[in-house]
């Protein structure tokens, strides 16, 4: 009977490990550099920008400035005046639908892929 549970017990471990790892693979797999950044204050885009050309601009928001640097093909937050700067903490962006967020400002920077543009997206639709 151990024998058994043991044997039913690698099985269950392994079958979970390959198909973690199929989930993984298949995750990096279909990520696709992007070619736009879409920003946004308040749901409302007030530019775009291309994530080939190296640019440093200032967003005003809601209750502040948040300083975004475009370089080398990433999009990242590096200097802001909220309090909690956990959109500086969230690093570059690069791919499709990768977004930095920083939610005292509401502002939203969001890569986009070379069709899209910021009216064709939608996250959900309601009547």
């Amino acid at each position: 009977m151990e024998k058994r549970s043991f044997k039913v017990d690698i099985a269950v471990i392994m079958s979970v490990v390959i198909i973690g790892a199929i989930l993984v693979a298949v995750f990096f797999m279909t990520r696709s550099p992007g070619k736009t950044v879409i920003v946004s204050v308040e749901g409302k885009t007030v530019a775009t920008y291309p994530l080939d050309e190296d640019r440093d601009e200032w967003i005003t928001g809601r209750e502040g400035k948040n300083r975004l640097v475009i370089k080398d093909g990433a999009a990242r937050i590096e200097e802001a005046d909220c309090p909690d700067l956990l959109c500086v903490k969230q690093g570059s962006i690069s791919n499709v639908n990768e977004s930095i967020v920083c939610l005292p400002h509401r502002i939203t920077v969001r890569v986009a892929g070379e069709s899209e543009s910021a009216t064709e997206t939608f996250d959900a639709v309601a009547r």
